[in-house]
Formats: C-alpha cells, structure tokens, sequence
C-alpha cells in the first residue's frame, strides 16, 4: 500500500497497467513538447499517430481511452489542433456515435434471441469450415444493407454470450468475472484455451466480412453514401460501378476463408472442444424444456424487432442511431424492462467506446490542421490514367490503415471532385477514382484495427479480454485477408475501366 500521497498519485496514474507502459506514456507526453520546437508541428503529428497506435496495440494492458486521451489533451494544448476542429470532427461523424450509443443497446436487449439462435446454429454445424464460411459470408451480406458496427455488434453479443456459458460451468460458478481463471478446475483449462482460439477465429471471420460486403453496396459503409451523394449514384448505380472489384474481392476472401482454416494458418483452425460443444448442447436442452411461455413471448417479440431492423436500415427509414432508440423502446416496453438499472446495463458496453471514438477524431484534427496526407493527395493527382487509379487506391488503403477511413475518403473525394470542377480530369476518369476511393479506403484497412471501426470496436469490446484477442493477435489473424484481398483489389483496379466498360455496354444492350 502507498504511504504517501506522492507515492498514491504514482500507483493511481493508469491503474493497474505495467510500469514500463506507464514510463512509456509520460515519455511520450513529455517528448511531445520538444519534439514540436525543435521539429516542428508536421513531425510532430506524425510522431503523434504512432503514439496512439501504440495505446491501440497494448488495448490488453489499458483501455486506449485513458491514456490515448492524454495524448488528444496534449495535442489540443500544443495547438496542432483545436477543440473546434475536434467538434467539427464529432459533428460530421454524429450518425455513427448515435449508433453506438443506441444501436448496440438496442442489440443488447436481443441477446437472448441471438444466444437461442447462434447456439442451435453452432450445435448443428460441426464442419469448422462450414462454420467460417457461415460467420465470414453472414457478416458480408448483413454488412451490405445493414452497418457494419451494427452487425459485429451481433456477433460479439453471441460469442460472449457462449463464452459465459462455459466459464460459469468451468468455475462452477466461483469466478465474479470472465476474465479471472484462478477458479477454473485443471480439466477445463486446456479446453478454455483451445475454446478461446475457437471464437477468435470466428471474430476474425465475422469482422472480415463486415469489409467484404461493406464495400459493395451503396449504404454498407459512411464513406459509401459520402462517395455517392458527390457522384448522384443512386443503390443500383453504385452497386455496378464497384462490381468490377467488389465482387473479386469478395470471391477472393470467401476463399481465404476456407485456406486458412484448411491449413491452420495465422491462428485459425482452432477447433470447438467436445467438452465445450456437450456444455452448450446440455446448456440448451436445459433451456428448451425451462422455457416459459412468458419467456416464448419474449424471444417472439426480439425476432419482430430483428425483422424491423433489417427492414428499417434497408430501406433507410431513419438514422441507424434512431432506428436503434426505436428498438430500444419497443423492446423494453414490450418486454416489460421497466427499472432504471436493467436499462442501463445496455449502455456500458458501448459508451466507452463512443468516449474513444471522439478522442480518436481529436487525432484526426491533428492529421486535418497540419495536412499531414497533403503530399500524398497531390501526389497522386499528378498522376494519370491507369497509374492514377492504383496510386488512388494505394494510398487510400495505406492512410485509411492507421487514419479513419471516412476522414480519408473525405478529403480524397473532395481533392478529387476539385480537380475535376478544374478541368483536370474527365468525367470518366472521377467516376474511376470515386471507386478506386471507396475501394481503398474498405478494403486494405482490414489490416489494422483503427482501419476499420468494427475492428476498433472488437478490439476494445468486453469480449477481446477474455478471448485473449490483443491488437497484434488482430493484425496476425486479418493479415491473409489483407494480402489477399489488398492485391485482389489492386489488379482488379488496374483492368476496371475496361470491364466497367464491358459491364455498362451489356447494360445498355440488356436496356436497349
């Protein structure tokens, strides 16, 4: 115990986290100021983003908000950046904090459905494969029509859900939290590791699919509708004029999919122990034949409400954030959550990530006010034809890897709608680089987290803990995905003029 105050505020500066992890962070803070005037504020934005991937990357050992929001307080404090542009950020982007301070609520008050669904769907598949495939392709065609924060939402409801499942039985209910193994009996040990390995997987996979079928429809991801309301594509134009890549892609990471659980390679081929598969087996014949009627009722009207999402986000009857507030009502009033406390627990998981969102815009203000992919934007504007579509797509994919993907679609779309508004490029040409735009910054980012926010959000959900799914463990396991699917995309943007030619000119004769 600290005997001094001194000695207090030491212990209580990040909690728990390691000693080196705290040396790092002051290290950090306090190099910030020299390195800004002594190199000046460009380096050091730079410098600044490799700092917050860092507190991304060690997730494990601290939640990123902490300590990454002292390196957003900081930044604002130097001046490279303003709590304007911060504002600006957060108002632009307020559709996807609506949606996670209501949506993954409202999926919270389903989980039970979910865990009844998923839990018959895991018993009865037994190909580990088949199972992939039925995770990857599930969250690829949900993520067409639905958001992707939405659908990774689902899934991780469902594999913590039947990780609480065996954890209670392993403990034999001993263990207060998911993550304390100390009360484990030795039997169940070596299944729990192999179990977690098990719904990493099926994350990964999930999470995966998510990229692969946001990529193709005109409301599957932010930047999409940001592209097509610049370029006036409607949901069937946007649908073709990305079909040239989208659709190889998607072919392409099914198939890694079936590779890498093939072959056991980057993590994947874990394999659901039969000590666990009995548990949830008996777990879920005990909840058949316990079933009440009110409880019959219940799950009727969680299916009535998973219908009226799907339904509602299709066909964009409202904002994600308010559809998510309407199921948060229906559900609650006609399932009779009525107390303040029961509510609330529907929040928790998702508000500190919302906080961390906003502290991740302040890095963006920083990347926005000292111009920091400005010499890359002009860069490959110089460029023409073919080589101008694969540099539009590099580089959207590498800033989009450690960038927010909508900040980089954004300014890209904005530089480029400039350049044609010039002269300087055709109209044929920007439609090439809208896609090229859109393609870029969907499907390279799978490569890190704060690529993409469905993977930020796994990474510092509830369940990444228990699994042991760490920031490099992500970056292992959706590095096949990456290469796969990044080269896919490069060669497919390289001969896409010609095929959308192919494509448009069918169309016509199908029309004609």
């Amino acid at each position: 115990m600290p005997r001094t105050v001194a000695e207090a505020l030491n212990r209580n500066l990040l909690g728990n986290s390691p000693t080196w992890y705290k040396l790092a962070i002051i290290g950090f803070l306090v190099a910030n100021p020299i390195l800004l005037a002594t190199v000046g504020p460009f380096y050091t934005g730079w410098v600044l983003i490799v700092e917050f991937i860092f507190t991304l990357a060690m997730a494990l050992k601290c939640y990123p908000l902490p300590a990454g929001g002292l390196l957003a307080l900081e930044a604002v404090i130097m001046g490279l950046t303003s709590p304007d542009t911060v504002y600006m950020e957060a108002l632009n982007n307020f559709e996807v904090i609506l949606l996670l301070m209501f949506m993954v609520a409202g999926i919270y008050f389903m989980k039970d459905l979910l865990q009844y669904v998923f839990t018959k769907l895991l018993i009865r598949v037994r190909s580990k494969i088949a199972l992939s495939m039925l995770f990857c392709f599930a969250g690829a065609f949900l993520s067409a029509f639905l958001d992707a924060l939405t659908v990774t939402a689902v899934i991780i409801a469902v594999a913590y859900g039947f990780y609480a499942i065996y954890h209670r039985h392993a403990s034999e209910g001993k263990a207060q939290k998911l993550q304390d193994d100390s009360c484990l009996r030795e039997d169940c040990v070596s299944a729990l590791d192999e179990f977690r390995g098990f719904l990493r997987n099926l994350m990964m996979h999930g999470a995966v699919g998510t990229a692969l079928g946001g990529v193709c429809t005109l409301v599957g991801e932010p930047q999409n509708l940001l592209i097509g309301h610049h370029m006036g594509w409607d949901f069937q134009d946007f649908f073709f004029h990305v079909f040239p890549i989208s659709m190889p892609v998607l072919i392409m990471g099914l198939l890694t999919c079936i590779a890498v659980e093939k072959f056991h390679i980057f993590g994947y081929g874990r394999h659901l122990p039969d000590a666990v598969r009995a548990i949830l087996e008996e777990n879920a014949a005990e909840q058949d034949r316990n079933m009440t009627a009110k409880q019959r009722a219940q799950l009727f009207i969680m299916a009535c409400a998973g219908i009226f999402i799907i339904v509602a986000l299709a066909l964009h009857l409202a904002p994600v954030g308010l559809i998510g507030l309407t199921v948060i009502i229906l559900l609650t009033a006609l399932n009779g959550v009525t107390e303040e406390h029961q509510i609330g627990h529907a929040f928790e998981e998702a508000l500190p990530f919302t906080a961390l969102l906003v502290v991740f815009f302040s890095i963006v203000g920083v990347i926005h006010d000292q111009e920091l992919f400005h010499g890359i934007i002009h860069w490959v504007l110089g460029l023409e034809g073919r080589e101008q579509l694969v540099a539009y797509y590099g580089a959207n994919g590498l800033l989009s890897m450690i960038s927010d993907n909508v900040f980089v679609a954004t300014v890209y779309i904005n530089e480029t709608m400039a350049a044609f508004k010039a002269g300087a490029i055709s109209h044929d040409q920007l439609e090439l680089l809208a896609v090229a735009i859109n393609t870029g910054t969907n499907i390279p980012s799978v490569a890190t987290p704060n690529g993409q926010a469905a993977f930020l959000f796994l990474l510092t959900s509830a369940l990444a803990p228990v699994i042991r799914l760490s920031y490099g463990e992500m970056v292992k396991q959706a590095f096949p995905y990456t290469v796969v699917m990044s080269i896919t995309g490069f060669l497919a943007t390289w001969y896409m003029p010609s095929v959308e030619h192919f494509i448009v000119t069918y169309l016509n004769l199908t029309l004609h």
